[in-house]
């Protein structure tokens, strides 16, 4: 689509965490392209400040899982969105498009979508998935929604909202065949190693849920399997938080601290042991063997159930697959030793593990898409309307 004839353009977003950070600043490539001076401003992360954008607040500060860590934090983070939604009312945007993050930006975009300010949506919330009564909030929010999966713009038409597929931004980011040499020598990993990569999440209070229980899972693998080789990638406001877990632990000096690092560490890995979240599609597309888990505050856990859970998968590559090709091993049910065991079932599989490639390979060919130009597209749509 050819770039529209108005003037430098000024769009307010807002990426609440890594993942989101990563899709905007590829959507930031499409729009750049688009509109060549274009003017991004609000909250965002390393990807984005890359791209120009213009951050009000440190990301980090939207960065907190579960309805209890949420609550802690409710005040500072309501005090955010009141600011920012009072300073994009005074100098409105020709659109604001909110990135992921549902709990903080759906209700900003229904707010400013009743003041005039055109809004769009990129990530449709998990309604397929759980809590459904999302959509009618999502309906008022946005003139928009950019989906990330291909299932979701038919149902969403179900619902009156306007939506488009735009491919998955990590199946442009991730190479099919990921150069797993390549990922081994720049982290000085021998070729013949057995590899687990360690991936506790990118949230401070994920870290601090899983990364004494994965360390755990470790020490048991190790003993089992003393070759075996352990990375886990940093993001730098949680090294030092990893640092003084890991000295605490059976695994001091046995997990090499990646400086973020994390694709490298999926393409030098056999098998990762992976909390649920975006990082288990980024695995997936790397074509690696996972073990899904998560845990979160007793409380945070008893409320996601009671708000019925629609399917019984969690972890994405799952979710997409429409079964269990990976293990998922959760909540109460995640100890050490069902972790460590599961992990190293896949080191003894590799049948099963080719098998599993193949339904990844098949994945990613059907999310990969222009993502930036669609974006930029559906965009450029939503300011004609």
């Amino acid at each position: 689509m050819a770039p529209d004839s108005a003037a430098a353009r000024r769009f307010a977003m807002v990426a609440g965490e890594a993942s989101g950070d990563l899709l905007a600043g590829l959507m930031l490539d499409g729009l750049q392209s688009r509109w060549p001076g274009v003017e991004a401003v609000g909250i965002g992360g390393p990807q984005m400040l890359a791209r120009g954008f213009q951050t009000w607040w440190p990301q980090e500060k939207l960065a907190v899982s579960g309805y209890v860590e949420v609550l802690r934090h409710y005040a500072e983070i309501a005090g955010i969105r009141r600011q920012l939604k009072g300073r994009l009312l005074r100098e409105p945007p020709d659109i604001f498009i909110g990135v992921d993050a549902p709990d903080f930006n759906l209700d900003l975009e229904a707010g400013l979508r009743e003041r005039g300010i055109r809004t769009a949506h990129f990530v449709c919330p998990s309604i397929w998935a759980w809590r459904p009564e999302r959509v009618v909030k999502l309906r008022a929010a946005a003139d928009h929604v950019l989906c990330i999966f291909p299932f979701e713009p038919e149902l969403l038409a179900k619902h009156g909202i306007d939506a488009s597929f735009v491919g998955h931004p990590l199946a442009k980011v991730i190479p099919m065949t990921p150069d797993r040499a390549a990922a081994r020598a720049a982290l000085g990993l021998d070729d013949e190693a057995e590899v687990v990569a360690i991936l506790p999440g990118s949230r401070r209070s994920e870290v601090r849920q899983l990364m004494p229980l994965f360390l755990a899972a470790a020490a048991l693998m190790l003993k089992a399997r003393p070759g075996l080789r352990f990375v886990c990638p940093a993001l730098p406001n949680l090294r030092a938080e990893l640092e003084q877990q890991l000295q605490a632990s059976a695994m001091a000096g046995r997990v090499q601290l990646l400086d973020r690092q994390s694709h490298a560490a999926l393409a030098a890995c056999d098998v990762t042991l992976i909390a649920s979240g975006t990082a288990t599609l980024e695995a997936a597309l790397f074509k690696r063997p996972m073990v899904i888990s998560y845990r979160v505050n007793t409380l945070t856990w008893r409320l996601v159930m009671q708000r019925k859970q629609l399917q019984p998968w969690v972890g994405l590559p799952n979710i997409l697959s429409r079964e269990f090709v990976v293990p998922e091993i959760l909540q109460d049910a995640a100890t050490p030793q069902a972790l460590a065991e599961a992990t190293l079932a896949w080191l003894s599989e590799p049948d099963k593990v080719h098998a599993l490639q193949q339904r990844f390979s098949a994945m990613h060919a059907e999310l990969l898409r222009d993502t930036p130009t669609l974006c930029a597209d559906a965009i450029q749509k939503v300011l004609a309307g």
